[in-house]
C-alpha cells in the first residue's frame, strides 16, 4: 500500500505531499523529516527502509520526490509509480524548485490523485492524467455563452425601455400632457400619435450607429428587420469576443467604413482645410515626464480653380514655446511678419484636389505642466493580492476628449478583477489580460475620475497604463481665422476639420 507522495527538500521539508491513507500531519512530517538522516551517501540505492515504512526516492536537482510505503509493498510497482510521479511534476513546474513546486502545488495533488487513489495505483500513462485534470467541458462553455449573450440582451432591452420612457416624458411635457409612469409606457396613457413619434425618434437617433438596438413600433418595417440583424451580427461579435477571440480589427475596419457610409456628409468647402496632431509621451509611474512629442499640420485641399490663388491667415495663441515651419513654396517672410500663408510666387496657384502640407510644428517637452491628461496609478499589496486605484485629471481644461480608453495590464492565470468603484464603464480581455477603462468623453465638466479593482499579483503587473483618445480641438491653440484672394483681398468661404490622436501614451 502507497501512504503518501511528497516533494521534499534536502533538509525534509515538505513542499507538496498527498496521503492516501488516514495520516496526521505531525506523522508525516516526522516521517519526511527522518527520512534524510536514514540515507547513507556512500550507497547507490534509490530506498530506505525502518522498522514501519519504506521510503522510495529519487533526486530531482534540489529536490527529492519521495514515496512513502508500507514494507510489504512490491517495490518493483513502487518503483514505476515513482518514475510517473517524477515525470508529472515537470508538466506543471518550468523549473525543479521550491518556488515553482509551491506555486503549482494543488495542480500537482489533482494529479497526484489521478496516478493513486486509496492507496493503490491507478492504470494510468501521462496523457491519461493530463486530460483528466484539464476538465475541459464544451456544455459549460456553451451555457456560459447563452447566459452572458442573455444577460447583453436584457441589459440592451433595459437601455431601451429607459430610453423610450424618456423620450415619452419630453414629448408628453412638450404637448402639455401628465408623463406616463414607469409602467405605463405603450398604455392608455400615451395616444398612438405620441408613441409613432416616439418610435420615429427613435430609429433617427439610432441610425448613425453601426448595428443599432431595434425599436418596436406598431406596423412592421423593413428598417426593423435591418435593425434586428444588426443585433444578431452584434450578438455573434460579442460571443466571439467573450471566447477570446482577437477580432479587433477586422471589426474596426468595418466600424470605420460604416461610419463613413451612415455618419452625416461634413460640408466641405471649395477650400477645405485638415488640422492633425499626434502626440507621443512616456511618463514615470511617479508623475515625472519622460520625454512628450508632438507633431502638427495643416493640409489645405483646394476642390474649385476660382480659388486656386489664396492666402490663408493663422493665428497662433500659442504660449508653449512650440516651433513651427512652413513648406519651401510658401513665402516665409509674409508668415513671420504678417502670419499668413501664401505662396512665394503670388501669381502661381496652389494644386487642385489634393492635399498639401503648407505648415507644420513641434513641441518637444519634459515640462509637467504641459501633460494633457495626467494618470495616477496606485497599486497596493494587500495579503495575496493587490489593490489598484487608478485616477485621472485633465489638465488642459480646453480639450475636449472622446472615447478614451485606458488599458491597465493583468497578471495572467489569476482570472477576472473585481472591480470596486468606477467613473465610466470598462471590458476585460481575458485572452490579452487587460483591463480597458472607457470613458466616452473627457472634459472640463467631467476632468476627473477613478477606477478602484483588486486582483491577485504584484505592484509591478500593472504597467505600462497605456492611453488612447481622439479629440475634435487641437493641442496647441494654431488656427486658421480667415481666408482670402491673393487679388482684390476678397474673403472665401473655407471648412476646417480638426483632429488631436495619440501615436503613443506610456505611463512606464
Amino acid at each position: 500500500v502507497l501512504l503518501a507522495a511528497a516533494v521534499c527538500t534536502k533538509a525534509g521539508k515538505a513542499i507538496v505531499s498527498r496521503q492516501f491513507v488516514e495520516m496526521t500531519r505531525t506523522r508525516i512530517e516526522g516521517l519526511l523529516a527522518a527520512f534524510p538522516k536514514l540515507m547513507n551517501t556512500g550507497k547507490q540505492h534509490t530506498f530506505v527502509e525502518t522498522e514501519s515504512v519504506r521510503y522510495v526516492y529519487q533526486p530531482m536537482e534540489k529536490l527529492y520526490m519521495v514515496l512513502i510505503t508500507t514494507k510489504n509493498s512490491n517495490i518493483l510497482e513502487d518503483l514505476e509509480t515513482l518514475r510517473l510521479f517524477s515525470r508529472v511534476i515537470p508538466e506543471y513546474c518550468r523549473a525543479l524548485e521550491e518556488n515553482e513546486i509551491s506555486e503549482h502545488c494543488f495542480d500537482l495533488i489533482f494529479a497526484f490523485d489521478e496516478i493513486v487513489a486509496l492507496g493503490y495505483r491507478e492504470n494510468v500513462n501521462l496523457a491519461q492524467i493530463r486530460t483528466f485534470t484539464e476538465m475541459d467541458s464544451h456544455e459549460e462553455k456553451v451555457f456560459r455563452a447563452v447566459r452572458e449573450t442573455q444577460e447583453r440582451e436584457a441589459k440592451a432591452e433595459m437601455r431601451r425601455k429607459a430610453k423610450e420612457l424618456q423620450q415619452a416624458r419630453r414629448d408628453a411635457e412638450r404637448h402639455g400632457k401628465k408623463a406616463p409612469g414607469f409602467g405605463g409606457f405603450g398604455s392608455s396613457a400615451v395616444s398612438g400619435g405620441v408613441t409613432a413619434m416616439i418610435t420615429e425618434t427613435i430609429i433617427e437617433t439610432e441610425k448613425p450607429k453601426v448595428a443599432p438596438a431595434p425599436a418596436r413600433p406598431s406596423g412592421p418595417s423593413k428598417a426593423l428587420k435591418l435593425g434586428a440583424k444588426g443585433k444578431e451580427v452584434d450578438n455573434f461579435v460579442d460571443k466571439l469576443k467573450s471566447e477570446g477571440e482577437n477580432i479587433m480589427t477586422s471589426v474596426g475596419k468595418r466600424s470605420a467604413e460604416a461610419a463613413k457610409v451612415l455618419a452625416p456628409p461634413v460640408n466641405m468647402e471649395s477650400v477645405h482645410m485638415k488640422i492633425e496632431e499626434k502626440i507621443s509621451l512616456t511618463c514615470g509611474r511617479d508623475g515625472g515626464l519622460q520625454n512628450m512629442e508632438l507633431h502638427g499640420m495643416i493640409m489645405l485641399h483646394i476642390s474649385d480653380e476660382k480659388f486656386a490663388r489664396i492666402r490663408l491667415h493663422v493665428e497662433n495663441e500659442d504660449k508653449r514655446g512650440v516651433q513651427l515651419q512652413t513648406h519651401p513654396n510658401v513665402d516665409k517672410k509674409l508668415f513671420t511678419t504678417e502670419s499668413q500663408i501664401g505662396l512665394k510666387n503670388p501669381e502661381k496657384s496652389f494644386p487642385i484636389n489634393s492635399d498639401v502640407g503648407v505648415l507644420k510644428w513641434r513641441l518637444q517637452t519634459t515640462e509637467e505642466s504641459f501633460i494633457p491628461l495626467t494618470i495616477n496609478c496606485w497599486p497596493s499589496e494587500s495579503g495575496n493580492s493587490c489593490d489598484v486605484n487608478i485616477e485621472y485629471e485633465l489638465q488642459e481644461e480646453s480639450l475636449e476628449l472622446n472615447d478614451v480608453i485606458i488599458t491597465i495590464p493583468l497578471p495572467s492565470g489569476v482570472g477576472a478583477p473585481v472591480i470596486g468603484e468606477i467613473d465610466g464603464e470598462y471590458r476585460h480581455d481575458s485572452r490579452r489580460n487587460l483591463l480597458e477603462w472607457c470613458l466616452p468623453v473627457i472634459d472640463a465638466k467631467n476632468k476627473t475620475g477613478s477606477l478602484e479593482f483588486s486582483i491577485a499579483g504584484q505592484p509591478n503587473d500593472f504597467f505600462p497604463v497605456q492611453v488612447s483618445f481622439i479629440s475634435k480641438k487641437n493641442y496647441c491653440n494654431i488656427q486658421v481665422t480667415k481666408v482670402t484672394q491673393v487679388d482684390g483681398n476678397s474673403p472665401v468661404r473655407f471648412s476646417t476639420e480638426t483632429t488631436f490622436l495619440v501615436d503613443k501614451y506610456e505611463i512606464l
